[in-house]
C-alpha cells in the first residue's frame, strides 16, 4: 500500500534561514546612505510620506488643541491665584492703614499727658455707640474700678467730648457735647487778640457740626477762626479746654447781642479713643 511521504521540518527551517539571509542582504543594500533610490523606491517613499502626513495632520491638530486647552487652564489657574493674592494684599493694606490710623489716634491721645500736665488722665476706648443716639451718648471701657465718677469731663486730642453721666464697675456712659438736648449751657470765651469775649453754648447742629454761642454782649470785633475755649465757670468744665473755632458771627433777634457759630474742633462721627479728666484727689 502506498504511503504519502511526510514533509521534513528540517527543510522548512533551512528555507526560512535562506529567505532571511536574502532579505538581510537586500536591506543592507537598500539602507546605504549614499545609494540613489530607484524609481519604485521613490514612489513607495513619497507615497508613504504623503499618507503619513495626511494621517498625522488630525493627530497633530488634536495634540495642538489639547496643548492650548492645558495652557488656557494653566493661565486661568494662574489668574485665580494672582487675583487671590491681590485680594489678600489689598486686605493687608487696608488692615495696615487701619492700624496706622489707630496708632496715630493713640499717639494724639497720649500727647494730652504732656499738653495738660496738671491734669490726671484715664485713657479709654469707645466700645458701644447706638445709632439711634449717635450724637447723644457713647459707652467707654472704664468705670468705677479705674476711679471714674459721674460728672467727670471727657476729652480727646482735638477738644471736649462731653461728661460722664452714668458709671458702673467697668464701664461708663458719656453724654456728648453734641447732644442737641443739652440742659446745661456751657460758659465759653472767644479770643479777640489779647482779650476774650464771653458767651454760652446754647445748642449744637449735627448737620454742620457747629455750636451756637449766644449772649455775647461785648462790642468787640470777633474774627473768623478765633478760638473758643471753656471758661471754668459753672464748675462743669475746667478752664482752657478747646471747643472749636468761630465760623460766622451774627446778632440775635433783638439785635442786642452777638451770636457766634462755632465749628467744633471734634468730629463726633470719628471718635474712638478718649481721655477722662480725673479729679486730683481721685485714685
Amino acid at each position: 500500500m502506498y504511503h504519502k511521504r511526510k514533509f521534513d521540518k528540517r527543510y522548512l527551517i533551512i528555507i526560512v534561514v535562506v529567505v532571511l539571509a536574502i532579505l538581510l542582504v537586500i536591506l543592507s543594500l537598500v539602507l546605504k546612505k549614499d545609494r540613489d533610490l530607484s524609481l519604485p523606491e521613490k514612489i513607495v517613499k513619497d507615497s508613504g510620506t504623503f499618507v503619513v502626513n495626511i494621517l498625522s495632520t488630525p493627530v497633530n491638530f488634536i495634540k495642538e488643541k489639547v496643548r492650548e486647552s492645558k495652557e488656557k487652564n494653566q493661565i486661568y489657574n494662574d489668574y485665580k491665584e494672582l487675583d487671590k493674592q491681590k485680594k489678600s494684599i489689598n486686605r493687608v493694606k487696608a488692615e495696615n492703614n487701619d492700624l496706622k490710623s489707630e496708632v496715630k489716634k493713640l499717639k494724639e491721645e497720649l500727647k494730652l499727658d504732656t499738653i495738660l500736665s496738671d491734669k490726671i488722665f484715664t485713657h479709654a476706648t469707645i466700645i458701644n455707640r447706638n445709632i439711634d443716639y449717635w450724637y447723644e451718648e457713647v459707652t467707654i471701657d472704664k468705670g468705677k474700678k479705674k476711679g471714674l465718677e459721674k460728672g467727670m469731663v471727657v476729652i480727646n486730642s482735638k477738644g471736649v467730648i462731653g461728661t460722664i453721666s452714668k458709671v458702673s464697675g467697668a464701664y461708663s456712659t458719656v453724654k456728648l457735647l453734641s447732644n442737641e438736648n443739652m440742659r446745661d449751657k456751657i460758659s465759653v470765651k472767644i479770643s479777640t487778640g489779647d482779650n476774650y469775649v464771653y458767651g454760652l453754648i446754647s445748642g449744637y447742629n449735627t448737620k454742620n457740626n457747629t455750636y451756637t454761642v449766644e449772649g455775647i454782649s461785648e462790642n468787640k470785633e470777633i474774627s473768623k477762626g478765633a478760638e473758643v475755649v471753656t471758661t471754668g465757670m459753672g464748675g462743669l468744665f475746667p478752664s482752657g479746654l478747646l471747643i472749636g473755632k468761630v465760623s460766622k458771627v451774627t446778632t440775635d433777634n433783638f439785635d442786642l447781642s452777638k451770636v457766634a457759630v462755632v465749628k467744633s474742633a471734634v468730629n463726633f462721627d470719628e471718635i474712638d479713643y478718649v481721655s477722662v479728666l480725673k479729679r486730683k484727689d481721685s485714685k
